[in-house]
């Protein structure tokens, strides 16, 4: 279903987006009006990977899934494009292909920018060049500290990283209690940790036995984030 309009919660997540808050308000304003609003249901797939790159995307509501396929066939979760964060940018800059796999996680709203557009913009706002230049700094040191973490860190100190960062992205706080929105079976946390679904259920166990999370069916609530922080920096 597309629409034209973004409800106030979806147009309040793109303007407090880290990055898009931080643009002047002609940009903001020039790329609102030449995105179109997608609505989605769960699991539809937005491009794959070695496809030619035709939009820019900025999430207004849900999550994109991206990820891989390994040697053996298997889907491989790599991140969650979360609310307020724009994507596919680089395959646009360099005109190579899409590097991965993205589908909607949940009911999703998307802004999309047509290639043609997203050009216009980079040659009517010399400020988005180096605006997302900083985006992509972002994400390269944030993918440095990934490999860092995978190499350095027990599981048990990544999977609280984890569980805080999906609690800061999507996090609903309950009284004392923060219910993490975005719903991940362990299968999906263990691919994001780069680990089997056995040994993340153990460690949540482990989480739960410290106070430190309750573990529902599909959903994870932080119960004590002190906690976490400790796990996560020992």
């Amino acid at each position: 279903m597309n629409s034209t309009v973004l409800t106030l919660s979806e147009r309040s997540e793109i303007d407090a987006g880290s990055w898009f808050s931080k643009l002047s308000e002609p940009l903001r304003e020039d790329i609102l009006s030449r995105a179109t609003v997608r609505r989605l249901g769960d699991d539809v797939l937005l491009s794959c990977r070695g496809e030619a790159a035709e939009e820019w995307v900025g999430v207004a509501k849900g999550a994109v899934r991206i990820s891989s396929v390994s040697l053996a066939g298997k889907q491989v979760s790599l991140t969650y494009v979360e609310p307020g964060t724009w994507f596919g940018d680089i395959s646009l800059f360099d005109g190579m292909p899409r590097t991965h796999d993205a589908t909607t996680h949940g009911d999703t709203t998307l802004l999309i920018v047509r290639k043609p557009d997203f050009r216009e913009l980079l040659q009517r706002h010399t400020e988005l060049y180096e605006a997302l230049l900083r985006l992509n700094c972002r994400r390269l040191r944030l993918m440095f500290n990934a490999v860092e973490d995978l190499n350095t860190l027990p599981l048990a100190s990544r999977l609280a990283k984890q569980i805080l960062l999906l609690a800061r992205s999507y996090g609903v706080r309950q009284g004392e209690e923060i219910r993490i929105g975005l719903q991940l079976a362990q299968e999906d946390l263990a691919q994001l940790l780069g680990a089997s679904r056995q040994r993340v259920n153990q460690e949540l166990k482990a989480l739960e036995r410290d106070g430190a999370v309750r573990v529902e069916p599909t959903r994870l609530v932080v119960l004590s984030r002190e906690k976490l922080l400790a796990i996560a920096n020992r």
